[in-house]
């Protein structure tokens, strides 16, 4: 016996989420099996994802959720990582895990993830269609999309691509629907899991509320638009306890300063040639795996997540819908998404007009594409005149065609020999061309030959996820051939955490893991200054530069920076032993002291306890005036003091004589080495809240810790609260008196108070506002039809009032075996009507309207055989019992939308007259 859930369309959600599942399993369970229940791919997903997991796994478990030692030198905990997955629900999912299960789980949450994706997507969908299968269709392609899968290698963007879509639904629910709240929700739930994201979402969300704005079929009014205002506004409040935090902690990071901002020429044309046919070339193929751009090698953006490709039909479907509709929202919202890909500067909105090129709202126009292809196809089901699908298959195929012939066909000059094709990487490349044709012509054949066939939709559903494994699976294997080797991942990195032993591990000491996996030390859980994390304390960023070390994504000082390591307290260097003799690091002062997990350790000579003190101090400009390759040494001399607090400090210590700071000798280095350890801390913990140290100082000095400064960071001295000082141009340092010292120092992130406050008082707005606005729900039993939801799509075909709907969206005439579907498209109050039939005048229309509104309200509808069995609708007479909702389940739009009778004229007039006071 069936499911009542595959045969139930009230639980199309519930079916596109069943589905997704079982195909994303087959996609990534032969991977797991290969990888005995892991799941490695390559780049950032094995050196970020997958360690940062482990990292906020383990604090949050822990409680250090204040300052994370293991993140760089050390960050703000919440600042670095709301941005990847602290506020994640699937990561939250992973809590009851111990952190070692954690790798284990990656291939099981982007299972998850890609199946709540075709979840949410379907829900936003079935909005619009009449047949709520077509929904789960729609939601299928959204969550296999090009985008979804290019993005297995930033998982974190997964996130987004489920949480969107209920921004939408939630928008079309208040302004459509009247129902309030869940628009603030879904407002709060996406600028809670990731904020940078929220920016683009806010910019195609408003897009697409003026867009539906103007199409009358919203009836807009000032007071929809101070609730949609007004939601907007507290659900950014309720979720202020995520996105203050998060953006104080990016203010002056240089990836997000003016100095970024896109101007100029480059405000309208992209630099790089091959870029404008690289984003059109991304909406009919898949998407080449990430850093290794394949179609058009030198387009400049390799991990731009550049791809908008449906799964099998590609844009055909859009392509048919865009042909045969007149105007529309849908078709104004996706024709301004392809110019706003196309202008630089356009597409820069949705990252604060920041130069670097990005596709990563690419999602959100694809979740309009699903929606376009599926409307169209049950269009085109419903009446083939309708809508020229095979017309948008036909331009798709050929344009497809054209892109393989160039790129395939054209010779050219490779390192002085000449060959054949444009592409990087020619067996990736015809590989893809032949997943492009493959879908294709299947969805030739199933249009052209089973297209009226009552197992439409399983043989169609079934070829779309024959396809969604087959590019996805080959995707990720291409991806898997630039992988560090698997074995080693899981012996050495996941597992050496466990074998590693250094002497003295309660003292606390940074490594250096040279030249070797990204993130490494993560996985060790040992704090390293070799880092690739992109969200770091600002004063990082201002420091390395000011030594000549590179900072932009990553941290990664050169072995010739010996002294650098002694002011940042580097005790341990780690080299590959299989490193040759000749790439061996040339960092003197390291003595070889063990070798463990395949690396030779080394000690450094030269080690610097956390936390010294200065008798000395020299001002900015005696620094900026210093060659910067002898910095790192001049800062083992004095203490570098901001201008700012200068005068203070001259009352504590003096300022560094000429001769000294031009004696930056090896010989001269070394004495100040050991002068600063001389006055090193005796101890140094770390807590939960911060950290504590206890130094005997022979007389006034500044106490220096190279820990980044941060506006988070407050101190006591013996039990005195102390102004911290921002030192040697990035860390904090205190005053400290001679003899004994205790130092205290406490994190907290800054504006998180603020942020929880805002959040609290957003909530009790919420819940006020609900309390004010609510009105009294349907009486037991007697649940009307809504005929506001129905008429959710006219708009998509033709851009009508609501009375212009029912007046001219009415065919002229139909047969039996579609009636029921026409009573979805064209009763009165219905919103997605097919466009006027060509050939008949608007008063044959209106009458043959009437007349079937008249039949639709005394006769039942024939059954379609491309639908379920329809039963119990045998054409009562006015007053007989109406259907039971078991019987209307597939029954037109009533069962299928509504779960209620086809409104009668007057029922639909009522409830436009209800819907303006929405």
């Amino acid at each position: 016996m069936k499911l009542k859930i595959f045969s139930d369309q009230r639980y199309a959600w519930l079916q596109a989420f069943i589905y997704a599942l079982l195909i994303s399993t087959l996609v990534f369970l032969p991977f797991v099996i290969m990888d005995k229940g892991l799941f490695f791919y390559y780049g950032d997903f094995n050196v970020q994802q997958i360690p940062f997991y482990q990292l906020v796994h383990r604090a949050v478990r822990s409680g250090d959720m204040g300052w994370n030692w293991y993140t760089d030198l050390g960050a703000n905990f919440i600042g670095s990582y709301s941005f990847y997955n602290l506020y994640s629900p699937f990561f939250w999912l992973t809590l009851p895990f111990p952190t070692e299960a954690l790798p284990y789980l990656m291939a099981p949450l982007l299972v998850l993830k890609t199946a709540c994706a075709a979840l949410t997507g379907c829900l936003y969908i079935s909005r619009f269609v009449a047949d709520r299968r077509y929904a789960v269709l729609g939601g299928l392609l959204y969550a296999f999309s090009g985008f979804a899968t290019y993005n297995i290698f930033f998982n974190h963007f997964h996130e987004v691509i489920v949480f969107f879509p209920l921004l939408l639904l939630a928008l079309e629910m208040l302004v459509v629907d009247g129902k309030r709240g869940y628009f603030a929700i879904a407002v709060a739930v996406n600028c809670m899991i990731n904020y940078w994201f929220f920016i683009g979402s806010v910019v195609f969300t408003v897009l697409y509320f003026f867009v539906r704005s103007v199409s009358r079929g919203w009836q807009m009014d000032w007071r929809k638009f101070f609730l949609v205002a007004l939601e907007s506004v507290l659900g950014v409040m309720a979720a202020c306890f995520a996105l203050v935090p998060s953006v104080l902690a990016i203010l002056g990071n240089p990836r997000t300063t003016s100095d970024n901002i896109l101007t100029g020429w480059g405000f309208w044309l992209y630099g790089h040639e091959q870029r404008l046919p690289a984003i059109l070339e991304s909406i009919f193929f898949p998407p080449d795996i990430p850093s290794r751009p394949n179609f058009f090698p030198d387009h400049g953006a390799k991990w731009a997540s550049l791809s908008a490709w449906l799964p099998m039909i590609g844009p055909a479907f859009v392509l048919g819908y865009l042909f045969s509709t007149p105007r529309s929202w849908l078709k104004r919202l996706l024709l301004t998404s392809l110019v706003i890909a196309l202008v630089p500067g356009l597409n820069s909105v949705f990252i604060l007009f920041n130069h670097s090129y990005y596709a990563r709202w690419f999602y959100m126009p694809l979740l309009l594409m699903a929606l376009a292809s599926v409307v169209a196809l049950e269009r085109y089901r419903i009446r083939h005149a309708s809508v020229d699908l095979m017309r948008g298959l036909r331009y798709t195929a050929v344009i497809c065609g054209v892109i393989v012939f160039a790129i395939g066909f054209t010779p050219q000059e490779v390192d002085g020999e000449e060959v054949v094709g444009l592409m990087k990487y020619p067996e990736r490349f015809w590989i893809y061309a032949a997943i492009v044709a493959l879908g294709l012509l299947t969805v030739f054949l199933i249009m052209r030959y089973l297209c009226d066939h009552p197992q439409f939709f399983k043989v169609f559903g079934v070829s779309l996820g024959c396809i969604c494994v087959i590019y996805s699976v080959s995707m990720i294997a291409m991806g898997r051939q630039h992988s560090d080797d698997r074995d080693w991942m899981k012996s050495i990195a996941m597992d050496g955490a466990k074998e590693l032993t250094l002497p003295d591990e309660g003292t606390f000491a940074r490594a250096d893991i040279y030249d070797n996996m990204d993130n490494l030390g993560m996985y060790w859980g040992l704090p390293n200054i070799q880092a690739f994390h992109s969200i770091v304390p600002v004063s990082l960023m201002e420091f390395y530069p000011s030594v000549g070390v590179k900072r932009d994504v990553s941290s990664k000082p050169q072995p010739e920076y010996y002294e650098l390591r002694s002011l940042l307290s580097v005790r341990w260097l780690f080299v590959d032993e299989n490193e040759p003799q000749e790439h061996q690091p040339s960092t003197p002062y390291f003595t070889p002291v063990d070798n463990q997990l395949g690396f030779n350790i080394y000690e450094n000579d030269n080690f610097l306890p956390m936390g010294f003190g200065y008798d000395k101090y020299i001002t900015r400009q005696q620094f900026e005036s210093t060659d910067e390759t002898l910095r790192a040494r001049l800062l083992h001399k004095a203490v570098l003091i901001e201008d700012d607090d200068v005068d203070n400090i001259r009352q504590i210590i003096d300022r560094l004589p000429i001769s000294l700071e031009e004696d930056l000798t090896e010989s001269a280095y070394l004495q100040d080495v050991e002068a600063r350890r001389a006055s090193s801390a005796g101890l140094f913990e770390r807590d939960n809240g911060g950290f504590t140290s206890e130094i005997f100082l022979p007389k006034d000095e500044i106490v220096f810790f190279s820990v980044p400064y941060d506006k988070g960071w407050s101190a006591t001295v013996n039990g005195i609260e102390t102004k911290v000082l921002k030192v040697n141009g990035g860390f904090v340092g205190v005053p400290g008196a001679a003899g004994y010292n205790r130092i205290r120092f406490d994190y907290r992130a800054p504006g998180l108070t603020g942020g929880v406050a805002i959040t609290i008082f957003g909530i009790m707005l919420l819940a006020l506002y609900l309390f004010v606005t609510r009105r009294p729900g349907p009486e037991e039993g007697k649940r009307r039809p809504d005929p506001r939801r129905r008429r959710a799509a006219a708009e998509l075909f033709l851009d009508l009032s609501q009375k212009e709907v029912r007046e001219e969206t009415l065919p002229d005439h139909q047969d039996e075996n579609t009636e029921n579907l026409f009573e979805a498209f064209g009763a009165p109050g219905a919103d997605i009507g097919p466009a006027p039939v060509l050939g008949a005048s608007e008063a044959d229309q209106q009458e043959d309207g009437q007349q079937q509104t008249e039949q639709l309200a005394h006769e039942g509808a024939q059954p379609d055989p491309g639908l379920p069995h329809q039963e119990g609708h045998d054409g009562q007479a006015d007053g007989d019992q109406h259907d039971t909702p078991a019987d209307r389940k597939d029954h037109g739009v009533a069962g299928l939308l509504d779960g209620g009778e086809v409104a009668g004229e007057d029922e639909v007039e009522s409830a436009d007259e209800e819907g303006k006071g929405v």
